[in-house]
Parts: C-alpha cells; sequence; structure tokens
C-alpha cells in the first residue's frame, strides 16, 4: 500500500489552519500542522493530525518540520491592522523566507502561499484581477504580504521547488474568531454600522471556498509560478452582507453610518495617541478598516476558474447559514 503524501500546513491550529487541516484530511493526505508550543488547539479538536511544534521566525525549528513533507501551505502569519512595521516584517516575511528555505533544502515538490488581495489596495474602479497593479497603500499587512510573495515568485524562479500563492479576500466562516466573531457580536449588541451606508464592494470568501481553491493549486501543474484570487466571486456590498447575516440572526439591520472621511479623520487620531503611549491593541478604529469597508474592494476569479478550475463550492446563503449556526452554538443563542 502506497504512502499518502504528507502536507505540512503552517498555524494549522487558527481559523483558516484548522480548515485546511481538515480539507487535506479529507482528500487523503497525511496532514502535519505547524504549531508553536502552547498554542491553542482546541480548533483542531476531532481532526486527524500530527502536530509538529516550531516557529516560523525560528529557522532552525523548521527542518524536523518539513522532513519528508510534499507540499507545504503556509497559512501562518501576522493578520491584523494593527502593529509595527518590523513585526510583520519579521512574521509575514522573515517567516515565509525562513520555511520556504527550509522546504527547498528538504525536498519539498510545492509550496503554496497565502497572500492576500489587500496588496491591490482599496479604492480601485471596478472589479480587478491578478493584473491589476500591486498598491500596498503603505499598510503594514499589505506591505508584509506582498515582500513575502514577491520573494518567493523571484527566488524560485528556477527551483525545483514549485511555488504558487493564493490572494483571499475577506475570509469568514465557522471558527473564525477574528474578523465575523466580533462583527456579530457588535451587531447582536446593537452597535453596528457602515461606512458611507454601507454601499462599497466587498469580497467575502467562505472559507470551504478558499480551502478547495488551495487544495487545487496545492496539485495543478498550470498553478506553478502563478498568484490566483480567491473570492466568492460576489458583487455585493457590504450592506448587502451584513443584511444577510443580521436575518440569518433574527435581528434588526444596522442603521448607523459614518463618512469615510470622517471615519479616517477619527481613526488617524486614535492610532496617533496609541502610537505616543505606545500601546500594543489595535485602537476601534483603524484607517485599515476604515478603507476596507468604506471604499470598493472587490475582484475578479476568473483566472482560478481558468486555471485551476476553481467555483466556489457553497454559495453565499448556505455559507451564511453554517457561521451562524456555529456562532449560535458558541454563544448558546437559540
Amino acid at each position: 500500500m502506497m504512502e499518502k503524501p504528507i502536507v505540512l500546513v503552517t498555524g494549522a491550529n487558527g481559523f483558516i489552519g484548522s480548515h485546511i487541516v481538515e480539507r487535506m484530511a479529507n482528500e487523503g493526505y497525511s496532514v502535519r500542522g505547524l504549531v508553536r508550543k502552547n498554542s491553542d488547539l482546541s480548533l483542531l479538536e476531532g481532526i486527524n493530525v500530527n502536530l509538529v511544534y516550531g516557529d516560523v521566525t525560528d529557522a532552525v525549528s523548521l527542518a524536523s518540520a518539513v522532513d519528508g513533507v510534499s507540499i507545504v501551505i503556509h497559512n501562518a502569519g501576522l493578520a491584523s491592522d494593527w502593529g509595527p512595521l518590523e513585526l510583520f516584517m519579521k512574521i509575514n516575511f522573515e517567516g515565509t523566507k525562513n520555511l520556504a528555505l527550509a522546504a527547498e533544502k528538504a525536498g519539498v515538490k510545492r509550496f503554496v502561499l497565502l497572500s492576500s488581495v489587500a496588496i491591490h489596495g482599496f479604492g480601485a474602479s471596478g472589479m480587478i484581477d491578478e493584473n491589476a497593479p500591486i498598491n500596498t497603500q503603505g499598510f503594514h499587512y499589505s506591505v508584509s504580504k506582498w515582500e513575502a510573495e514577491k520573494w518567493l515568485m523571484s527566488h524560485f524562479k528556477s527551483s525545483t521547488m514549485e511555488v504558487t500563492a493564493i490572494r483571499p479576500g475577506n475570509v469568514f466562516g465557522p471558527k473564525d474568531h477574528t474578523f465575523i466573531e466580533k462583527y456579530l457580536d457588535i451587531m447582536v449588541q446593537g452597535k453596528g454600522g457602515y461606512v458611507n451606508g454601507g454601499m462599497s464592494k466587498t469580497c467575502p470568501v467562505y472559507v470551504g471556498n478558499l480551502t478547495k481553491a488551495i487544495a487545487l493549486a496545492a496539485t495543478h501543474d498550470q498553478a506553478v509560478g502563478e498568484a490566483f484570487i480567491i473570492t466568492d466571486g460576489l458583487d455585493i456590498t457590504w450592506k448587502q452582507f451584513t443584511e444577510k447575516l443580521a436575518a440569518a440572526l433574527g435581528i434588526k439591520n444596522p442603521s448607523m453610518s459614518i463618512p469615510l472621511s470622517i471615519g479616517n479623520i477619527i481613526a488617524g487620531m486614535m492610532e496617533s495617541v496609541y502610537l505616543f503611549f505606545n500601546i500594543k491593541n489595535a485602537p476601534l478604529l483603524t484607517k485599515y478598516r476604515m478603507n476596507n469597508g468604506g471604499k470598493d474592494y472587490y475582484f475578479s476569479i476568473d483566472k482560478a476558474k481558468r486555471i485551476l478550475g476553481f467555483v466556489p463550492e457553497t454559495d453565499l446563503d448556505s455559507a451564511i447559514s453554517n457561521t451562524i449556526a456555529w456562532y449560535k452554538g458558541k454563544h448558546g443563542i437559540k
């Protein structure tokens, strides 16, 4: 009997990582999850995964993690709208370099990097694709993601290790304690609101659809050296997305709104105060958050459809239903 190919998933214990682990295990791979010591492993309960301990910022710790691995899916990273550039670069850029070089040395066949559509910036005119200009707009998260992707594609252009990049939109789904849970908490408390009336286009991607695209990119011959934008492929505003969440929760739609210009002024003031006093936690409002909500930010997935054969397998209504069911279960809401 042939041994199953080994896939290493970094950040395996997080929201997206735990879903990638589950997807790859269900597709017949032997999955190895890279986590840090003292990590919360609760999201991996009931999932078949072999854990290894290490840190992408510690190159020495990665040799054993990549040993015998066929595919690396590099999901670990700092995903935040707040923090010093040095920290983002250490984790998202240097961490990617450390892992990719260790993977190449170990003879890994395919390396899949989770990048972000944020590298294209907010406020582009119309639905854009992978050929759109890179425009990080100075946001630290976006800068670090682009530098990592750019280095990976350049460094391994003629390597025996194949590389590809996935640029997800705004990921949501069950177990999402970063974005969707906080967003729903605010809505339930009656404190929800919009930027510019919620009329800006957004780019949701259900986590199950994202992991499907990742699985395709991990093996498809034509994915080598390519980057793919992955969203649910919808033309939808923040208001439309939020109203679907409210309807599924059985609560009123948010009614408050703030103009983007005013929001950016307030966010800028908050950021200045936090920087002056060296406060580590993110302010209530940040410029990144305001621009995400107040400027068009939506993308074409035609390239992924054409090359990978990617089609979102879960529609928006089902995705929201699954997400709300998880949220209600976690918070004891009937």
